[in-house]
């Protein structure tokens, strides 16, 4: 039984800063690189009906492509803290295609998603860390430039045997429409 998600992916050159932030926690477990994402709607441990059914549902899904800006780090699970993360900017355009994706799911029977949405990329699993471990590391790490770049595509990730973060298998892929070009300034063409 396949569990489930879509999800950006984090290109190389994203994930290699994001990589630069990494360690400093104790009882952190850091996700490797290549499985950075940032998820767009948990799915969960589905048969295999359910799950072809969800990616044909998923090949009519008709969006451009996104933008997408990481810009701060955080933590998931308050004063006791389970995960560090970078957070995403919530645009409009990704909301709408969350959303989208929550309706199909939904429209296909599979629970509404329990909690709100908060876009990001989680760079580390925690155990055991403590919360002024924690602190001391947003403090010393918090700041870095705005990553930046487009997403062309969403996927549909499998994941087996784990306990979250990888490895993630690509069972399918869904092109972005590209943006309109410019068209040097005229407009009513």
């Amino acid at each position: 039984m396949p569990r489930l998600f879509t999800a950006l992916e984090v290109p190389p050159h994203v994930a290699e800063s994001l990589a630069r932030l990494r360690g400093g926690v104790s009882g952190a477990r850091w996700i490797d690189v290549e499985n950075y994402h940032i998820t767009v709607r948990f799915i969960g441990d589905v048969d295999d009906a359910f799950a072809r059914d969800a990616a044909n549902a998923l090949s009519f899904v008709r969006r451009p492509e996104l933008e997408v800006t990481i810009d701060q780090l955080d933590s998931f699970g308050g004063g006791r803290p389970r995960a560090i993360v970078a957070r995403v900017r919530s645009t409009p355009a990704l909301l709408e295609m969350q959303a989208e994706q929550e309706r199909l799911m939904r429209r296909l029977g599979a629970p509404p998603e329990a909690r709100k949405y908060a876009p990001h990329v989680t760079l580390a699993r925690l155990r055991g860390s403590n919360s002024a471990s924690v602190a001391a590391y947003l403090g010393a790490r918090g700041y870095f430039p705005p990553l930046k770049f487009t997403a062309e595509r969403f996927v549909l990730y499998s994941s087996r045997d784990s306990v979250g973060g990888g490895p993630y298998i690509v069972e399918a892929e869904y092109p972005l429409l590209p943006a309109p070009a410019a068209l040097n300034g005229v407009v009513g063409l």
